[in-house]
């Protein structure tokens, strides 16, 4: 009961619950959990959200693809992490972005017919998971109303942050020169100049059909 208990504590749709509270939910819910080993796949883009998962412990590769496949974005987050709770209700109940296991990871998942049935009896529950869609909600919207930066370094540190999910961390960005100039309204040439001005200030590092970001604060 112990193990089950701590287990709970460390996802954040459950922090705030009475004892009670938690040790009723935990004779009714039918936890699953799973181990993945590097490179395993954990979820893969479009497939049907049905259920909220849990990173434990490890690290996961999210990786994004753009509408067009022209480029993609792949971040490595940390647990404890609740993998897309937006996903799982609104006209797209699918998932966006697809996960790799970068290192082992450890992972619980909880069915949406239990959530819905059980746990959004109960209200601390529902306000931990408002509270979640709404910091993500209000995030994104500061991120759009941003004042537009007119150098071509900030208009390229803005295209990446406005496409990550959290301004921190190692992010990696595999798209052509031809289609970043585009994007940011710019030569070809001056792109590449601009990108190796920032690998010259440690902001990035360029290889081959890809950039490397290792610290995305560093960008804002």
């Amino acid at each position: 009961m112990n193990t089950m208990f701590d287990t709970l504590l460390q996802l954040p749709l459950f922090q705030g619950l009475a004892q009670e509270d938690l040790t009723c939910i935990v004779g009714k819910v039918k936890l699953h959990f799973a181990k993945y080993k590097a490179g395993e796949v954990i979820l893969k883009a479009g497939s049907t959200c049905d259920r909220f998962m849990f990173i434990l412990k490890g690290e996961v590769a999210s990786t994004t693809l753009s509408s067009d496949a022209s480029y993609s974005f792949t971040e490595y987050l940390q647990a404890p992490l609740l993998i897309e709770p937006q996903s799982m209700f609104g006209m797209n109940t699918a998932y966006v972005s697809t996960y790799l296991a970068h290192d082992e990871v450890h992972t619980v998942s909880i069915s949406k017919v239990f959530v819905m049935n059980e746990l959004f009896k109960y209200e601390i529950f529902r306000l931990n998971y408002m509270n979640v869609i709404s910091n993500r909600a209000q995030s994104l919207n500061t991120r759009l109303w941003c004042k537009t930066e007119y150098s071509l370094e900030k208009r390229i540190s803005s295209f990446i942050l406005n496409h990550i999910e959290r301004p921190v961390g190692e992010k990696l960005l595999k798209i052509k020169m031809e289609e970043l100039a585009l994007i940011v309204n710019d030569t070809r040439m001056g792109v590449s100049k601009a990108l190796n001005g920032m690998q010259e200030e440690g902001l990035l590092e360029l290889h081959r059909g890809e950039i490397m970001i290792p610290d995305a604060g560093k960008l804002i």
